[in-house]
Parts: structure tokens; sequence; C-alpha cells
């Protein structure tokens, strides 16, 4: 089994991992609600719709820009429950990324991580909100690399193969020097598997535990992973040593 000093560089997904993807998601979803009174879809069942009409449109779409995607993952939702959407709405989704908040153990985490290795995310959205949403999270990255960057989205091989050859011509890094570290599943772990990267899981629904995949698309077949935390708060704890407080 590796041990975390074995590492230069952690790479990270942001929605989920980092950033609370789900709280934002059901935030974001409050407009269609209060415009289709008596409705009452629930949050698990949100989000699971979320996790399926995401998916599905980032296999069919994955040159579309992330805002357009989610205003089009918006129109799925509405019409999978029978709800009234439109265009506005539709589109203040898609542009909702920015106001996602961060999880209160992700800004101090990402400090004390930031001592002992360099810091990197591929995240599934665009420039401008990923932009927006490291700005919550205090720390400079070492490179940011973006489904925008690449034309496609996790989990495709395209993304990881992309990640590789950039951290070796930007950074000087190796896949041995790579440990990554994401929520997701589905998104993330798979494809790690795949490329042979060492990976920790940062297991924040405590699906280990029989907890919920909310906005994460199911997998019958769950990717190993080297090491399992439940925060990053807690992992930041593994490595440094001492006790995080948020």
């Amino acid at each position: 089994m590796p041990r975390l000093t074995d590492f230069s560089a952690l790479t990270f997904d942001c929605y989920g991992t980092l950033i609370d993807w789900e709280t934002g998601i059901w935030d974001a979803l409050q407009p269609l609600i209060l415009h289709n009174p008596g409705s009452d879809l629930a949050r698990g069942p949100a989000l699971g719709a979320f996790a399926r009409w995401e998916s599905r449109q980032q296999q069919s779409t994955p040159d579309l820009p992330y805002p357009e995607l989610l205003s089009r993952v918006h129109r799925g939702i509405a019409e999978a429950f029978g709800l009234e959407s439109n265009r506005n709405l539709d589109a203040a989704f898609g542009d909702s990324v920015p106001h996602w908040p961060a999880f209160p153990d992700s800004a101090g985490g990402l400090r004390l991580l930031g001592r002992h290795y360099k810091l990197v995310i591929l995240s599934n959205v665009h420039r401008g909100g990923i932009a927006a949403s490291t700005r919550k999270l205090g720390v400079e990255f070492d490179a940011v690399y973006t489904a925008q960057d690449i034309v496609s989205y996790n989990p495709a091989d395209a993304n990881f193969a992309y990640l590789l050859a950039h951290l070796k011509s930007d950074l000087g890094l190796n896949r041995s020097e790579i440990l990554h570290v994401a929520q997701s599943l589905y998104h993330d772990h798979a494809p790690a598997n795949r490329f042979g990267i060492a990976n920790a899981w940062i297991d924040r629904q405590r699906l280990s535990d029989g907890g919920s995949w909310g906005a994460t698309e199911r997998m019958e077949t769950v990717p190993s992973a080297d090491f399992v935390y439940f925060s990053i708060g807690e992992m930041a704890e593994a490595v440094g040593g001492t006790k995080f407080e948020v």
C-alpha cells in the first residue's frame, strides 16, 4: 500500500470534493419549485435526477460548455417531474456554479495540504465557474484543468490523459508522484483506476457506510481506493499529524 508521503502532488476534483455541489444544485432548483406551486419535489429525488441527466448530457454533448449543459439538465429535471420551466429558469440554473458554496473544511484543509504538496484541479466545469469557486477556497493552485480546456467531460479517458500529459509538461510530474483526490467514484475513481493513478476517496456521502449516491451517477462495481477519508479536513490531519480545526 502506498503512503501519503510517497506523493508530490494532489490532483483534486472540485465539485463534490471541495465545493458542496449538492447544496448548490438544490439551492439553484428552488426557483423551479417556486414556479410550480404545489410541487412536492424533494432533495433526494432531485439530486438523483441531476446525476442521471448530467452524465447523459456529458456523454452526448462533450463539447457543450458547462453552463449550457446545466441549462439542458435543468430542463430535463423539470420534464422528468412534470414541472413547467422556461428559458430564464434554465439559464439561471446554468449560471449557478459560482454561487455553489465551499465545504467548511475545504479552505483550511487545502492550506495545510499545500504545505506538503503541489495542488492541482481537474474539473468538469468551465473556466469562469472554476475561477469563482477557487476564490472561495483561498489557496493558489499550481494548475487548473477544466472540461472547457479538454473539450470532454470526466470520466472520459481523454480527461485523464490530458491531466497526465499536462502535469508532465507543465509541472514536471510523473504518474507515480500524483495522488488523485475526489468524492465521485463515477467521475474520478473509475478513470483513475484505469490509468493506474493512486487515489484518495473523500467519501462525503459516506457511501462506504451505506450512504446516498446523491448527485453522483451510481456504479454497480465500486472502484478501488488507496485511501479513504470523510472530508478534506480529515485528510489534512492524516498528512499534517495535527488536529484540524474548521
